[in-house]
């Protein structure tokens, strides 16, 4: 399956994942929006953008990027539905790292949750439904995402979904240098 033709939807009990759209532009303004959030955003490599889009406007921006974005295979947005609530409640990324560091041909993992779902069992339960089919998805070697140290409860979950501190450094467009990654590799 070629995620950039066609976009699966994945779900559990709790959660449904789904290619993102703009009538989720409301839903996104509580996520993005939300600065008790904005610290555990991964926003390496992303040229300065924080995420931090407080403005329906800057949303929709952000939002018509993400489709540009799509559209060209550069990567996917997949909002996160709280089923229970059926409101979008933050979004994964996924894309396939290309470089000429340890991490070259390794999906990347974003996952951007409001600061009220930034706890273990509930970014537990959205890693472990999306992280099994990432590699069948975007035809990589291995998964990375980002986990600071202060993120205490994101560093448990995804060390429960299998990942495993790296401790290589990811190297970005002009030299910038990222630490902070955890693996998996099935």
């Amino acid at each position: 399956m070629n995620i950039y033709k066609e976009c699966p939807t994945f779900e559990n009990e709790s959660y449904e994942l789904r290619l993102f759209r703009n009538e989720d532009c409301h839903d996104y303004l509580k996520v993005y929006g939300d600065k008790n959030a904005l610290p555990y955003f991964n926003s390496d490599n992303c040229d300065g953008d924080n995420f931090f889009y407080n403005t329906e406007e800057k949303m929709r921006n952000a939002l018509e990027f993400w489709q540009m974005s799509y559209e060209k295979g550069w990567f996917v947005r997949m909002s996160i539905v709280d089923k229970k609530k059926s409101e979008v409640i933050g979004s994964v990324e996924l894309c396939t790292r290309v470089s000429d560091d340890d991490f070259n041909n390794m999906g990347i993992l974003r996952v951007d949750v409001r600061s009220d779902y930034e706890n273990e069992k509930e970014l537990y339960s959205i890693f472990s439904l999306i992280t099994p089919h990432i590699e069948g998805l975007l035809g990589c070697k291995g998964v990375i995402t980002k986990g600071a140290l202060y993120a205490v409860e994101r560093l448990a979950a995804i060390s429960k979904a299998g990942f495993v501190k790296s401790e290589k450094l990811l190297y970005g467009k002009n030299g910038v240098v990222y630490d902070g990654y955890w693996v998996r590799n099935d």
